[in-house]
């Protein structure tokens, strides 16, 4: 999980093939660009707690979650698109 958190930085360019640059006109993207500022801000509070009960499944939940924003924002994407080219 480590080294994809940072594998899929070098897939990103690959994966964007939005028709536009940025998120302005993206608003269920801007959504999720702060949900994913929310999760990576709560990831990191999480590394620093100690191995406990509470914490441990709100790492692996928080974790599910950070990678879902990669599958789930392409996807917003491209349905938006479609809904503008109507």
């Amino acid at each position: 999980a480590l080294v994809m958190s940072i594998a899929i930085s070098f897939f990103l360019p690959i994966l964007h093939t939005s028709k536009s640059q940025g998120l302005q006109f993206y608003p269920m993207n801007q959504i999720l660009f702060w949900y994913m500022f929310i999760i990576v801000i709560l990831l990191t509070w999480i590394g620093a707690r100690p191995v406990e009960d509470p914490y441990i499944l709100t790492g692996q939940i928080l974790t599910v979650l950070y990678f879902l924003y990669y599958i789930i924002n392409p996807i917003v994407s491209k349905i938006w698109d479609k809904t503008l080219s109507y």
